[in-house]
């Protein structure tokens, strides 16, 4: 399988620490992920610096990986990502991480799909509200934006599942994104 390149969205202040794990998985190659001194000089600039870095990133980009922890939904750039990736003809997968653990051996509330009551285009929510779960895991297999998540709560247990799937999920994303005019 070929070794996709892909854009993590995730918000920062909660998950940079589940998001590090998933990125070292080793099967994805991924932009940069800021340090804690690196996001803080580029959030404290304009608006329009942070689009810039999120557009230059994106374009060497086949799929967007949304980490969904507790408040990813609510993520203002969260939002700007989906919408850029869904514009540019990107796969979008969502993949719930709340039950990794952080660097204090601690879980987090599962947070909202970042993907309910989104709008992009008509296109874009037709595929979102018109479909539903294949199964208890929430895979979305006939969604631009497919979403999973594991119901087993150890993090070791979703670490694996996670590892075990994430080839899988990003490429039926780029095929499902195919299938639509860009």
């Amino acid at each position: 399988m070929v070794k996709r390149q892909v854009f993590f969205s995730f918000h920062f202040s909660n998950d940079v620490w589940r998001t590090g794990q998933i990125r070292n998985i080793g099967v994805i190659e991924a932009q940069p992920i800021f340090s804690d001194n690196g996001w803080e000089k580029v959030r404290l600039k304009s608006d329009t610096s942070i689009k810039s870095w999120i557009d230059s990133e994106m374009k060497r980009r086949s799929c967007l990986i949304v980490l969904i922890g507790s408040e990813t939904a609510s993520r203002k750039w969260i939002r700007y990502e989906i919408e850029q990736a869904w514009l540019q003809g990107k796969g979008i997968v969502g993949i719930y991480i709340h039950n990794l653990e952080d660097t204090q051996g601690k879980h987090s509330e599962k947070g909202t799909n970042p993907f309910n009551n989104f709008c992009v285009d008509k296109t874009f929510n037709y595929i979102v509200e018109n479909d539903s779960p294949a199964d208890s895991n929430e895979i979305k297999l006939n969604s631009i934006c497919t979403t999973y998540n594991s119901d087993f709560y150890t993090s070791k247990f979703v670490y694996e599942d996670i590892k075990n799937n994430i080839e899988r999920l990003i490429e039926e994303a780029i095929q499902i994104r195919n299938r639509y005019p860009k």
